[in-house]
Order: structure tokens, then sequence, then C-alpha cells
């Protein structure tokens, strides 16, 4: 079985695209086309299940068609609409740090130099163009910049990141919830 800790958010498919059992996949990472992993893990009926790709052709910077075996036409293919896509940590953990994406450091422990344990990062937010992990800080909501210049260490076998933030960050993270 496996474990959503085993595993890290990719993309969704969004529909069947064509009569062969393609999807049409918007993606984060392209992690999968950069290591040698021969399958991608879907959450169906919330159950992590792994799917070995057929063929894949990119259509954009962000959205790939991807024949997976065994589905072999547009009705077998429907039921993977709006499916969430992930990827195995084990093979991401075979590139070097500077290929992985943000998104990677979910469900990562942060720990910062002097504060100690923050708390796990929950999703990555990247809908600005200042990317920020959101941290579950007993029970509330911290929003950390991801940036490389703050990051002092990465242990990938642990899942820990050690960051040294600037003074007063945490402090202004706090004076916001008062």
């Amino acid at each position: 079985m496996i474990r959503t800790n085993e595993v890290y958010k990719i993309g969704k498919f969004n529909k069947p695209h064509g009569v062969r059992g393609e999807l049409a996949f918007t993606f984060t990472d392209d992690i999968f086309d950069r290591v040698e992993a021969d399958y991608l893990i879907c959450l169906m009926d919330g159950i992590l299940v792994p799917f070995f790709l057929e063929e894949y052709r990119f259509r954009s910077e962000n959205t790939a068609l991807i024949k997976l075996e065994g589905i072999d036409n547009a009705e077998q293919a429907r039921r993977f609409t709006n499916v969430e896509v992930y990827f195995p940590i084990h093979h991401a953990d075979e590139t070097d740090t500077s290929e992985l994406t943000w998104n990677y450091f979910v469900g990562f422990r942060m720990e910062e130099i002097h504060h100690g344990y923050l708390g796990d990062i929950t999703q990555v937010d990247t809908s600005t163009i200042n990317i920020l992990f959101v941290v579950n800080h007993e029970g509330e909501e911290l929003l950390i910049p991801a940036r490389e210049e703050f990051i002092a260490d990465i242990d990938r076998r642990h899942r820990v990141i050690t960051v040294n933030l600037p003074e007063g960050l945490l402090d202004m993270e706090n004076a916001e919830e008062t």
C-alpha cells in the first residue's frame, strides 16, 4: 500500500483526449520527465494507485498528453477526469536538489535555526510572485517565504528543511495574529 508520506502531488488529469485513452494532464512539476520512473500514482476513490506510463508528449510548459497502460479508449479514460496525480518521493530523491520544485517539500518538517521546530509544510502557495511555504504551526497557518537564501539545510532522508529567517519575520507573523 502506498502512503501519502511516500508521494507528493505533481498535478491533475483533466479529461480524456481523443479516442485512444490519452489524458490531458496539467502538472506543477515535470519530474516524471526528468527521472527514471515508469509510473505515476493517482488518487482513486481515496486510495493511491500506481499506473504505468505507456507514452506521453508535452503540449505546453505545464500540460502534457499521457497514455497509461491498460487505458485504451475514451470511456476508460473518463474515470481519470479531475484525478490528482502524485509522484514517488524516493524517485525524486534521486535528482539534484536544484531540479526540484517547491511542491516537493510538502510534508517536510520545517525548523528554524534560532526558533527550532516550526511545524510541517502542508502546501506551497504559488498564487503570487512570492512563493510561500504554508506551515501548520500549532494548528495555525504560518506563511514562510520559499526563498533559497533562507534555506540553511535540506535533509531529504529525514524530510526536514532548516531555514534561517531574517530577524523579526516570525515576530511579524505573531503580531498579525494578535
